[in-house]
């Protein structure tokens, strides 16, 4: 048997799936394609996470976009974030090419140009579905993490939320959130200080100006109503196919915070919504999260810790995430190992850090006879990357240099008219797109403050007018004491007798004869 030969059983072998799968590409051995030496993915072990790198140019995002296509097909949903502002075109068949069609002529599969349901959303003010979340949804714990607040701080926050339980105050947006941090350290102080305990004014500056920092990278616009129903992330049309959910965050590059917000929330939504499944036939919903250095970099060490724990734990719901950045090391090493499926694209060794990071990168993939793994990532060309997956029964397949089939929708964006009619079209634009801002916490509290203020002129009104009452008697009384004085005094008695009158008047009488 010919080393082709070997090659070939080889990866088929190690490739065959009872259950369904989706067909990346086909193997290839010494920078040639194997035809129809398919490396295939088993559906029921796409939850199980998976990263997509590459360096710039390499097919990262082409990769991104078969896998959801696929997935689509098989009626798994789909949810992209869509950094770049380049997946929209999914929606939209390809208009196909001559370097396609050879492509898949040395794969040995068929291409088939098609669209797919397709929903935008936004976390700003893009045109979309708006992607909203309460502050009363997040819970302190959550919302302490994401602030990055130390112990005192969060157990402020925890006292702040019980607080509203209590009181019924809905904590819906930051102006709400805000508003109760202002209230509990000056007109509310007594009324927390009697019931939760003192609560320091400089732990309160302090969650604030964090408050402020979400705020100014445009949290105001996320945090709010109607919240968005993760089930509505879970379509699938008429005919099975998965909706591809695409979130536009192309004008958020450079507010990473609100980014990590976002995620986070979404992921905690999920876990506590969807029932749990374990490993079932196929997963209910995939998340594709593009640039995920975006979300690392930026992040504290409880926040890294808390997405490595859902990273953990998400799996058992039927959901699998899947990180796309241009290398593997912008991921944790806690979220690394929990990846089942790696894609890798070409790496670039520019400097000594470039080659080192390529000698890690090749150690995290099996050992093979066919490769020098650390070679073979610098010489890959576009659209070409290895791959290892896990096979139905959850262990790895064979390494494979893989030429990546081509996706079947447009590699290109929607122009405006195809946009709109998109939206025009969707019905969740009507359901989530008017904004609500019902009687919460701000407005409550307001009132409450401006019901006490009323009741505090009216109380020193009525202080002041018995002060009045008070003065105007002493004043009485002592004019009442000055007359009973002048009354006693023996001498005004005689200048103001009747007998002493009348002898003056006699004596001027006198004098004037």
């Amino acid at each position: 048997m010919s080393r082709q030969d070997e090659f070939f059983k080889h990866i088929t072998e190690g490739n065959t799936c009872k259950g369904d799968y989706i067909t990346l590409g086909s193997a290839m051995l010494d920078s040639q394609t194997v035809k129809d030496a398919f490396v295939n993915v088993p559906l029921k072990t796409m939850n199980r996470h998976g990263l997509i790198a590459g360096a710039t140019g390499t097919g990262k995002t082409k990769t991104l976009q078969v896998l959801a296509e696929n997935l689509s097909d098989k009626g798994i949903p789909v949810l992209l974030m869509d950094i770049k502002g380049d997946l929209s075109g999914i929606a939209q068949p390809s208009p196909g090419h001559e370097k396609i069609d050879e492509r898949h002529a040395k794969i040995g599969l068929p291409f088939e140009a098609k669209g797919f349901p397709v929903e935008i959303l936004s976390l700003s003010e893009q045109d979309g579905v708006r992607l909203r979340a309460t502050i009363s949804e997040f819970g302190p714990v959550l919302l302490s993490r994401i602030l990055d607040l130390t112990d005192t701080q969060s157990g402020v926050v925890s006292v702040i939320f019980k607080y509203c339980d209590d009181n019924k105050l809905p904590l819906l947006d930051l102006k709400d959130f805000k508003k109760i941090l202002q209230y509990c350290t000056n007109e509310g102080k007594e009324e927390f200080q009697e019931e939760y305990g003192r609560i320091s004014s400089a732990s309160t500056g302090a969650i604030l100006r964090k408050v402020i920092e979400i705020e100014q990278q445009g949290g105001d616009l996320f945090f709010g109503e109607k919240s968005f129903e993760v089930e509505d992330l879970l379509r699938t049309t008429r005919d099975g196919r998965g909706y591809v959910n695409i979130i536009r965050l192309t004008d958020i590059q450079d507010r990473p915070k609100l980014f990590s917000t976002f995620m986070l929330s979404l992921l905690a939504e999920l876990y506590e919504t969807l029932p749990e499944q374990g490993d079932s036939g196929k997963p209910e919903l995939i998340m594709f999260i593009d640039e995920a250095h975006l979300i690392f970099n930026e992040a504290s060490k409880a926040l890294l810790n808390q997405i490595e724990s859902i990273v953990k734990l998400i799996r058992s719901k039927g959901v699998g995430l899947y990180f796309v950045t241009q290398n593997p090391t912008d991921v944790p090493e806690g979220v690394l190992s929990q990846l089942g499926l790696k894609i890798q694209h070409a790496l670039r060794a520019f400097t000594a850090k470039d080659r080192k990071a390529i000698k890690l990168t090749a150690q995290n993939y099996p050992d093979t006879d066919y490769y020098d793994t650390g070679e073979v990532l610098t010489s890959l060309g576009t659209g070409e990357a290895l791959v290892s997956a896990l096979d139905e029964k959850g262990r790895p397949t064979p390494l494979a240099s893989t030429m990546m089939r081509a996706p079947m929708s447009r590699m290109d964006v929607l122009n405006d008219n195809e946009l709109q009619a998109l939206l025009d079209d969707s019905k969740l634009v009507l359901k989530y797109n008017d904004t609500i801002d019902r009687e919460s916490a701000y407005e409550l509290l307001n009132k409450k403050i401006e019901k006490a203020e009323a009741l505090q002129i009216e109380e020193d009104a009525k202080a002041e007018k018995e002060k009045e009452k008070e003065q105007a008697a002493k004043q009485s009384r002592s004019t009442s004491t000055r007359r009973r004085s002048t009354a006693q005094n023996p001498i005004i008695k005689v200048l103001t007798s009747a007998t002493f009158i009348r002898s003056v008047f006699g004596i001027l009488k006198r004098v004037m004869k």
